[in-house]
């Protein structure tokens, strides 16, 4: 078999032999990986560890790696938005599946677990503040997957079609889609304590997920009309900005994903807390002990 080679234009390592962006290294990955986006909430799961081996900063990726009752895990903050979701899967994927140094894909591909701990805001009035959900199905408004042979083979096309017929999708936006979590995982972090549902992934926090400052919004009841739509009895129940992303690009190179996050504002009851730190740290530990 022919293996695929990757120029230095496609494929930037930095002059330590770690990868561009990251600044890691192949010997850095663990088959288990959990992924945040606050660079600070790194340090949180990493108070859990057994030991911590490294720590790499680079931008708003932090990373320390170590061990969780003896199993090696690493955290990485995956920043705000799913273009760095781009950046930290495909390189991520990298050193786990590309030689760097021949830059050709390795005989053998690797499969990792990957966790991401989010906070989110809740679209169903009865998600209450401090609740864990569990995305089964992400709903990306960013459209970075678009940009990918394959999209149409792994994304629920049915969904995507009755919920742009529902909302009336505005032409102008990037077209969804649908990504499901790894059934695997899901099954292994969720239990009864934790809530399944489908979270959109939008491309802003402020207009693209409804909220309204001094600018006026396009559309001032899309979000009215995703709280109400509902498919095979699924409804949509949170905001974020990965999942999807995540999800999507994971099923593609054949890696398993799932995203929980702490709901930690309700748009519909209009209740919020900043004060979310306790269940936040409550979330990271049953993680750790799932995973």
């Amino acid at each position: 078999m022919n293996k695929k080679f990757f120029p230095e234009s496609e494929l930037i390592v930095n002059a330590d032999g770690s990868i561009f962006h990251l600044h890691l290294l192949p010997e850095h990955i663990t088959d288990n990986i959990i992924v945040v986006g606050d660079p600070n909430r790194v340090n949180l799961v990493a108070a859990h560890f057994d030991t911590r081996d490294y720590e790499v900063s680079s931008r708003e990726f932090h990373t320390i790696g170590g061990s969780y009752h003896g199993k090696p895990i690493m955290c990485l903050s995956h920043g705000i938005g799913s273009d760095n979701i781009d950046i930290v899967i495909n390189e991520l994927d990298a050193l786990a599946n590309i030689d760097l140094s021949s830059r050709t894909t390795k005989d053998e591909l690797r499969k990792l677990n990957i966790v991401r701990i989010g906070t989110s805001g809740a679209l169903q009035p009865d998600l209450a503040v401090g609740t864990p959900v569990i995305a089964t199905k992400a709903l990306g408004f960013d459209g970075v997957l678009n940009y990918y042979a394959g999209r149409n083979e792994i994304c629920d096309l049915e969904f995507e079609r009755a919920f742009c017929n529902y909302v009336q999708w505005n032409e102008l936006w990037a077209k969804p889609y649908v990504a499901d979590a790894d059934a695997t995982l899901v099954e292994r972090i969720g239990r009864d304590d934790m809530v399944r549902g489908i979270t959109i992934s939008a491309v802003g926090f402020y207009g693209p997920q409804g909220r309204e400052l001094r600018l006026p919004l396009a559309e001032p009841e899309l979000n009215s009309r995703i709280s109400a739509f509902s498919h095979n009895g699924q409804r949509i129940t949170n905001y974020e900005m990965e999942s999807a992303a995540l999800q999507g690009m994971a099923r593609l190179m054949g890696h398993r994903a799932m995203t929980v996050c702490c709901i930690i504002a309700n748009r519909m009851s209009k209740a919020a807390t900043p004060n979310y730190k306790t269940a936040v740290e409550d979330l990271i530990e049953t993680v750790l002990e799932r995973i």
